[in-house]
């Protein structure tokens, strides 16, 4: 008989461990062009790979041979703030931290900048988090909720008014797809499960009859049927992702109080992000700060 072996626990990230390894913008300027170029830089002057050597007054390395000027936070989040690199850092690292992350405001009390600041890093840092690339298989689960202020006499879920709809696919020990969508029709739901569902997998759905097409579609389809009270049928089931969206909500209404849709997509980046990473032994700070990426890459 096989024993389950234990799963690997993620790796403790302190504020001490960020404080001895970011003691300063140089030390963190350093990371992030080694990490950026981790095979060395090309210089476009020589046309090759050369020692730079870094600038003094800048925030740049300049080639041995030509003197050629590279800016490692050229064209990335960091591109030309006049914030200190550090509280950059320690900005992500305050968002990586907590399993529902922080606000705005919060970034504004602990980093001492304005909220305008504030905002803008934490808009920039969470624009990292992105993750719409992959295709899930396996047994997945497909659900979509709702996102929006209470009206008092006003309906709830699906039929809800002013509220904003966002689909979600989750692989059953694995990773979750998120994306704000404009109705909850065949037309809307099925491209999005195409899209991001690996064909002849099995899908589980409730009763929408938006759904009904996907056996024709290539995919192995269950469903339960939650207006007749009915949660689990053997293994159909949509409660894992119902409870990322329970996990959702809860952070957002605690953390965040409300969103507004026109930034909706991005809240469900960062936890997607954080919930494809809760078996990683890597820090959550360290896999936050490793999204950046220059922007013509």
């Amino acid at each position: 008989m096989k024993t389950k072996q234990p799963k690997a626990k993620m790796q403790k990230y302190t504020l001490l461990d960020f404080e001895k390894q970011f003691p300063n913008d140089d030390v963190c300027l350093e990371w992030l062009k080694n990490y950026l170029y981790p095979n060395g830089i090309f210089c476009e002057t020589c046309q090759k790979i050369t020692n730079h050597y870094r600038v003094a007054s800048r925030k740049s390395y300049s080639c041995q041979f030509c003197g050629n000027h590279v800016h490692p936070t050229a064209d990335t989040i960091y591109h030309k703030s006049t914030t200190p690199l550090r509280l950059w850092f320690y900005a992500v690292y305050l968002m990586a931290s907590t399993r529902c992350g922080i606000s705005a405001k919060q970034l504004e009390r602990e980093l001492g900048v304005t909220y305008k600041t504030a905002w803008r890093m934490f808009k920039q840092i969470r624009s990292m988090l992105a993750e719409d690339s992959t295709q899930l298989s396996g047994k997945v689960e497909v659900d979509e909720t709702y996102v929006g202020g209470r009206q008092k006499g006003g309906k709830r879920g699906r039929g809800s008014e002013n509220k904003t709809i966002v689909a979600g696919a989750l692989e059953r020990e694995g990773n979750v797809i998120t994306r704000v969508i404009p109705n909850v029709q065949s037309k809307t739901l099925v491209p999005f499960i195409q899209e991001k569902v690996m064909p002849s997998t099995l899908v589980f759905t409730d009763e929408l009859r938006s759904y009904n097409s996907l056996k024709y579609q290539g995919f192995e389809h269950k469903r339960v049927h939650h207006a007749q009270k009915v949660y689990v049928i053997g293994d159909a089931h949509t409660n894992s992702i119902e409870g990322f969206w329970s996990l959702v909500k809860n952070g957002i209404r605690g953390v965040n109080h409300q969103v507004s849709a026109k930034y909706l997509q991005s809240y469900f980046n960062e936890y997607a992000f954080r919930y494809n990473r809760r078996n990683d032994t890597t820090p959550m700070f360290l896999s936050f700060l490793k999204q950046v990426r220059k922007s013509s890459d």
